[in-house]
């Protein structure tokens, strides 16, 4: 009983210090933000969510920032699983195609996104190959858009639906295929069967992380983008930074956390009806 009794208290000792990082620099900073949106006049106030949901821009740059992030969360599943399924089962240099695959995580996002402004630039390599092969008369407009924020958000974070995918695949043992195809079950049907539904737990990690990600980004739509194609992460620094009106800023704020918390529990259910065992 001494021995148990002393064991929680250690337990208790070296869980304090990251509890009270956590209350100190996160909780309550949180949850002041929270409380300041439904103040207004020292008293209690729904006017700043009301303002932002009568808003007919708001709801035009909500719209737009649900669409990319999950416009790219799929763009990078259908990029991340196959390449994470090469990797786990048939590359031979398992390590180098890891680093190949976390290398450009290494890059600021800055640079990335500067890198992407001379490729699809006017005079850039996107655009000379398409008119050099006569597709276009003239250079298009690749930048300052939509298609251009998407493919940042897809470069930015492929890498890690593919680390979150791997981590999943790795584990999976060989023989439940081998198994399968010994039983007459075909390859695809081996992967339909076996591969994804185990694979599903590493997916949803990947589109929650991608997703949270893409909502949150402020660098890559900031440079990629332009003034009329705003997500919520630049509005909020709009409001905060150009107008000072902190109020709306954490209202927004607390737009993302609300819409980042529904989505991730939806992608859960999800996941757990292909895989009951997968969340």
């Amino acid at each position: 009983m001494k021995k148990r009794g002393m064991g929680r208290y250690i337990f208790l000792a070296l869980i304090a210090p990251g509890v009270l990082f956590i209350t100190v620099f996160m909780l309550i900073p949180l949850f002041w933000v929270i409380l300041s949106t439904f103040q207004e006049g020292g008293s209690f106030s729904l006017n700043n969510y009301i303002s932002l949901l009568d808003s007919v821009y708001f709801r035009q740059v909500f719209g737009r920032s649900v669409r990319l992030s999950l416009l790219s969360t799929g763009l990078c599943a259908l990029l991340g699983f196959p390449a994470a399924y090469y990797i786990s089962r048939y590359s031979r240099h398992k390590g180098m195609m890891m680093a190949l695959a976390i290398f450009p995580m290494f890059t600021s996002p800055v640079i990335r996104s500067f890198s992407w402004m001379v490729i699809l630039g006017r005079k850039g390599i996107v655009n000379q190959a398409l008119v050099g092969l006569g597709l276009f008369a003239r250079p298009q407009s690749l930048l300052y858009n939509e298609f251009s924020m998407t493919v940042g958000f897809v470069q930015l974070f492929l890498p890690q639906m593919i680390l979150s995918l791997l981590g999943v695949m790795d584990a999976i043992p060989t023989d439940l295929t081998e198994a399968a195809g010994s039983l007459g079950a075909t390859r695809l049907v081996a992967f339909l069967r076996i591969v994804f539904p185990l694979s599903v737990s590493g997916l949803v990690t990947g589109a929650v992380l991608v997703f949270t990600g893409c909502m949150t980004a402020y660098t890559t739509p900031q440079l990629l983008g332009a003034t009329d194609t705003q997500v919520l992460s630049t509005m909020v620094y709009q409001y905060a930074m150009s107008l000072r009106d902190w109020a709306q800023a954490s209202a927004v704020a607390m737009v993302m956390i609300v819409v980042t918390l529904a989505v991730s529990t939806l992608f859960n259910r999800l996941s757990r009806r292909i895989n009951p065992l997968a969340a």
